[in-house]
């Protein structure tokens, strides 16, 4: 189960080129750790449809300023600038390597009236509740470092005082069976694979440790190039906190299956999910 990749990319073969015109093999020591989680994991234009689907549907709408909570690259705020002209994102990250990276190749290639749209802050994501925006989102399971009720409702609190009266907050969620056993599952990408490693699960408290390993058609390997210390949070759990929170209307936007019970990347509101091996999920909150 590739619990971070969890849109269906499109399975198009790309156009033949002469072959002077490839580029180099990737290799472990050629390679970029921060390009090969975006290609791996990321899908910021799926991202972004879903937060405009769902503020749209509670506001009748498209929402224009948008924060990104634990934005790393910040590869959401890029793509949500370039969807509409009056779009702003912050960005919120406490790691100074991973938002300057992002400065110089996420915001960095976009037109220059375009990249001040964007406002990159290094620091804590519960230090931050201003100014008042229409949509948060919290993904690729980020907020899962915080890995008690008190300190995952605290950090809900600050992102409600961060929203408008209609704003919206969005997060996602993973689990299932399989998430809770020790395994690594490959997955193959153009020039490389992407294993996904769960290295720890402790039924007591929950807790996981999980990496992000890279290999390369050269057979060299970027070992574990991203660790995650996290709490599996139950989708119940994560409602709980929301609740204690504060926020009023809570919705669980579950991922459909298609041939084989594979996630098709396609979400609805769903009040009861599948007890399947494993599943990602939306979590949409609001006032």
């Amino acid at each position: 189960m590739s619990v971070a990749a969890r849109h269906t990319r499109s399975n198009r073969k790309p156009a033949r080129v002469k072959k002077k015109n490839r580029k180099p093999a990737l290799t472990a020591s050629s390679a970029d750790k921060f390009k090969l989680y975006l290609a791996a994991v990321q899908s910021p234009d799926s991202e972004v449809e879903f937060m405009d689907r769902v503020y749209r549907k509670a506001n009748g709408r498209l929402p224009a300023l948008m924060r990104e909570d634990f934005c790393g690259t910040a590869a959401i705020c890029a793509e949500w600038v370039r969807a509409r002209d009056d779009n702003k994102a912050i960005g919120v990250d406490l790691c100074r390597e991973t938002l300057d990276w992002g400065l110089v190749h996420n915001i960095g290639t976009l037109p220059p009236d375009v990249a001040r749209r964007v406002t990159l802050l290094n620091r804590d994501v519960r230090d931050v509740t201003a100014p008042k925006v229409d949509v948060v989102c919290a993904l690729n399971f980020s907020y899962f470092l915080f890995k008690d009720h008190h300190t995952l409702s605290g950090y809900f609190a600050a992102v409600r005082k961060s929203l408008k009266s209609d704003g919206v907050f969005v997060l996602d969620a993973y689990g299932g069976w399989e998430s809770q056993q020790v395994m690594d599952e490959p997955t193959k990408r153009r020039g490389f694979t992407y294993i996904w490693e769960q290295a720890h699960y402790n039924p007591i408290n929950d807790d996981t440790i999980c990496h992000i390993t890279f290999k390369f058609l050269d057979g060299s390997v970027m070992k574990r190039a991203f660790t995650y210390d996290w709490r599996l949070w139950t989708v119940a759990g994560i409602r709980d906190a929301l609740s204690a929170a504060g926020f009023k209307a809570i919705d669980v936007y579950w991922e459909g299956t298609g041939r084989g019970g594979v996630g098709n990347g396609i979400y609805r509101k769903q009040i009861c999910g599948d007890n399947s091996a494993g599943w990602n999920t939306y979590i949409v909150a609001s006032h």
